[in-house]
């Protein structure tokens, strides 16, 4: 079995091929429009950038997407859910702060924002999924209750996953504060040999578990939700995360992208944005240099064959100099594994098709 996915590249000689215009084409050649009803009240799930991070996707096209909504007289809101981490967007005050902050205004994108697991993140709703490690994940409620949803992801890295995209989207993206403390439970931080008690990593925990004994530092895992600020904080490289856990951790996230569609089957469109591929999530406060070139963008109806497409397209370019790429760089080497050498991202596309997510085989349409 295979699903079509519609591709169209960022050339452009007139105003017909900007990339406004694309986006539109896309939408219409996916045929999105087909469950969008009037009044529906319809989920646009993105991702609004860490304050200070520059590579999440660009406002001016989120209205190209809500535009193409309107048209069909549904109701379109910007949604997110709060961090687990202590950035700027753990409630919901500072996560619409940073979102307007980064251009994400009713005035630019003819929408409003909605962090959709309320305020302090204990909005949510329980939904049956009965696979191998949830018999039931926590959805953010206003996720949950909407009628429809479009998924659009800017495609990058990721430490834990491999890459981000529509299924890291649905999975991180749409899970509860309780619902992401549950994905991340297996993949907890330990601390190596390369530690020197300097002590930084007790001032960047927010639940101040971590103490030094006897001239190391130690981790109380039984409170640890696995936040991950302690490791941006060791200047030792003395925190890492064990990479033996995170095939679990992917199958876990599948699970709650799994459950996070599973309500609106048939009404969820989804996007990737294939331009500004840094190594890195955009919940980084910072924007590393991108890893490849510029490709273009992709939707479908399959978010399996859609990140399936988009790690394709990927690793058929070549891979940029200057960045943090620092092996594969040859055309059809695997970028992701030579910026995240010990994190095989296949396994989230596998355990996805095996839960009936979607499917790994795709038909690119050109555009």
């Amino acid at each position: 079995m295979s699903s079509e996915v519609y591709f169209s590249n960022f050339r452009s000689r007139n105003q017909k091929e900007n990339k406004t215009s694309k986006i539109k084409r896309l939408f219409d050649r996916a045929e999105f429009g087909k469950f969008l009803q009037k009044d529906d009240l319809t989920a646009i799930k993105l991702h609004f950038g860490e304050k200070g991070n520059d590579a999440y996707l660009k406002p001016v096209l989120v209205n190209a997407v809500i535009e193409k909504t309107l048209d069909y007289q549904a109701k379109p809101f910007l949604t997110d859910t709060n961090t687990l981490y202590y950035g700027s967007r753990h409630n919901s005050v500072d996560h619409l702060q940073t979102a307007i902050k980064n251009g994400f205004a009713y005035a630019v994108t003819g929408a409003p924002v909605v962090i959709a697991d309320g305020i302090r993140g204990d909005n949510w709703i329980r939904v049956e999924v009965d696979l191998k490690h949830f018999h039931k994940v926590k959805i953010a409620g206003d996720i949950e209750n909407s009628d429809s949803m479009l998924v659009l992801s800017h495609f990058k890295g990721h430490g834990m996953s491999g890459f981000g995209g529509a299924i890291k989207n649905l999975a991180m993206g749409c899970a509860s504060a309780p619902g992401k403390i549950e994905q991340h439970r297996c993949a907890q931080p330990v601390i190596n040999d390369n530690c020197n008690a300097c002590g930084k990593c007790l001032a960047s925990c927010p639940l101040s578990i971590i103490t030094l004994v006897e001239d190391k530092a130690v981790i109380n895992l039984d409170a640890c939700v696995a936040c991950n600020n302690c490791l941006s904080a060791c200047p030792e490289s003395a925190i890492e995360l064990d990479f033996n856990s995170l095939t679990e951790f992917m199958e876990r996230m599948v699970e709650y992208a799994y459950g996070a569609v599973k309500s609106k089957k048939g009404k969820v469109g989804y996007i990737n944005f294939l331009m500004d591929i840094t190594p890195d999530c955009d919940c980084e406060a910072f924007s590393d240099a991108p890893i490849v070139p510029d490709i273009g963008i992709l939707a479908s109806t399959d978010p399996v064959a859609l990140d399936s497409a988009s790690y394709d397209l990927v690793n058929q370019q070549v891979g940029l100099e200057n960045s943090l790429l620092e092996h594969q760089h040859l055309q059809g080497s695997d970028k992701f594994r030579g910026i995240w050498e010990g994190v095989n991202g296949r396994v989230l596309l596998e355990y996805a098709e095996e839960v009936g997510l979607g499917f790994q085989e795709y038909e690119m349409i050109n555009l």
